[in-house]
């Protein structure tokens, strides 16, 4: 007999979460990396076989493959712990901040684009399609890796809590607001977009995200206060249900259902981390603020 879509969600959570418990928790910050690195690759994919024709999609993924691999290594945060070992044309480059992976980001598209324009009138859809998703799939996946890489002070000791701060306030979002949405109310919250999402669904999402984070900071997390709890918990749960929406208007703008199929009852990755691409920034930025101020 074919499981409900509950029970497929519930059985992929049951092998995914000790995986991602392990190598996030691992002292090594490599595991996480290449995970991520994987997880943004297939994000990607996802996406560009959502907006660019066929032809263009393996081109647009090697160019972003490398962008988002340059985001990650070039952080100095990434190359420190490496110490005399990273070479000097390296550590050149990593001075360099952020304009090589935006040069792979933006100038490079453009520039294969140019030699290999093909139809015209739809080069500047493509373009534009191309570089959304090497930043929009990319780079904000990425923010996930680059938390484990936060030293003590700007946030909980483990680098394995900086990331599971934003799977936690992401996926009990998500479980807060089905219940919630599915029981307690049935006033639409955004019907244009999503018509099953409803304001009694982004009130629980926000009530899971807070608990989460609570217990988070209760089990393991204790140099969090009380305040970080609230400043990362409910901005987060307002974020991850704007980008759980932002998805959906993209796949409605193209006329999809779901970003693919990798996951039994979660459609595809994209799918499942849409509210993570707007979590890991914010919490990102919040923790290094948090520790450069406090």
């Amino acid at each position: 007999m074919a499981l409900g879509n509950l029970a497929q969600r519930a059985l992929v959570a049951l092998v995914a979460i000790p995986i991602l418990l392990v190598v996030f928790y691992y002292q090594r910050p490599e595991p996480a990396w290449a995970l991520i690195f994987a997880a943004s690759l297939i994000a990607m994919h996802e996406l560009f076989a959502m907006l660019l024709p066929a032809e263009d999609r393996r081109a647009a993924l090697v160019m972003g493959g490398l962008a988002v691999a340059a985001f990650y290594w070039l952080d100095p945060l990434a190359l420190t712990r490496y110490g005399d070992a990273v070479p000097r044309a390296v550590v050149g480059a990593m001075t360099a901040g952020s304009t090589i992976p935006l040069v792979l980001a933006v100038i490079v598209p453009g520039l294969y684009f140019l030699f290999r324009f093909r139809d015209i009138p739809s080069v500047a859809g493509r373009y534009a399609a191309t570089v959304t998703g090497i930043v929009y799939a990319g780079f904000l996946t990425t923010y996930l890796a680059k938390l484990k890489l936060l030293e003590p002070g700007h946030g909980p000791a483990h680098g394995g809590d900086t990331v599971l701060i934003v799977l936690i306030v992401a996926w009990l979002a998500d479980t807060g607001g089905y219940f919630a949405g599915r029981f307690l109310g049935k006033a639409r919250l955004y019907e244009t977009v999503s018509p099953k999402k409803t304001w009694a669904g982004a009130w629980g999402g926000i009530a899971g995200s807070v608990i989460g984070v609570a217990a988070l900071k209760l089990i393991s997390a204790h140099d969090l206060s009380w305040l970080d709890v609230g400043l990362i918990a409910i901005p987060g749960g307002i974020l991850g249900q704007l980008g759980d929406l932002t998805e959906s208007l993209i796949k409605r703008s193209v006329g999809v259902k779901d970003s693919g199929a990798l996951l039994p009852g979660h459609g595809g990755l994209l799918d499942r981390i849409d509210a993570v691409l707007f979590i890991a920034p914010y919490v990102y930025g919040y923790l290094v603020v948090r520790g450069a101020i406090g």
